[in-house]
């Protein structure tokens, strides 16, 4: 079979992240592959449109990159979107703790990071080491995983202010694969601001629901 890449930077980059046409009957063994991975991405094209594979750990994801194609293409169906916790909903005692932390930093904003253990299926807290903390600004360093560790969510506050994402956090999640959160209004009495979404592909997604289970365990 001909390479798609005569040079050789370019054709391993075309490996990391292959592409696969659907075909309109029968199975794609590489698709059906890469969707049982532990590990992997790569994009489908069917005649719905381009979705993203993404396989890790924690998280399976398929999501659509682009509107049905206009063009004919004698494809099969690239199949229905998908974005699943394998690692479980995260139990809500963490939620509580990190609203305390959040809470006892102010004026000044602060961050954690939630970590998942794939052996012992276990979540932990990680406190980042913080270089710079203000009521308007925060400088943080992500975690260096030990092996079997991976991080879930990046959390951080805007202290009294509105949560939202700005335009550092989105050159900052860019190329993360992670669910990133914010809370805002920490003062307020009626409970704190959040926004959160899915970083994964260099796409920004909605949350279909809270990554917190709804009571403590």
């Amino acid at each position: 079979m001909t390479s798609l890449a005569d040079d050789p930077t370019a054709a391993a980059l075309l490996a990391a992240m292959p592409c696969y046409p659907v075909p309109p009957q029968g199975r794609s063994p590489a698709i059906e592959a890469l969707r049982a991975a532990q590990v992997g991405r790569g994009l489908a094209v069917g005649h719905d449109g381009v979705m993203l594979i993404l396989r890790r750990p924690w998280l399976a994801l398929d999501a659509w990159v682009t509107p049905p194609v206009s063009a004919y293409l004698p494809y099969g169906s690239a199949g229905s979107p998908r974005a699943d916790l394998r690692c479980g909903l995260i139990p809500r005692i963490f939620f509580d703790r990190i609203l305390g932390h959040l809470r006892g930093a102010l004026p000044n904003e602060s961050a954690i990071f939630i970590l998942w253990n794939q052996v012992t299926r276990e979540f932990a807290l990680e406190f980042p080491v913080i270089d710079e903390a203000t009521p308007s600004r925060l400088v943080y360093r992500p975690p260096i995983l030990p092996p079997d560790w991976h991080m879930v969510c990046d959390v951080h506050s805007h202290g009294t202010g509105p949560a939202f994402f700005s335009a550092t956090d989105d050159a900052d999640d860019a190329h993360a694969t992670k669910i990133s959160l914010v809370f805002g209004r920490l003062d307020s009495p009626n409970g704190p601001e959040t926004a959160s979404r899915l970083c994964a592909g260099g796409m920004f997604l909605p949350l279909p629901r809270s990554p917190f289970s709804e009571r403590s365990s």
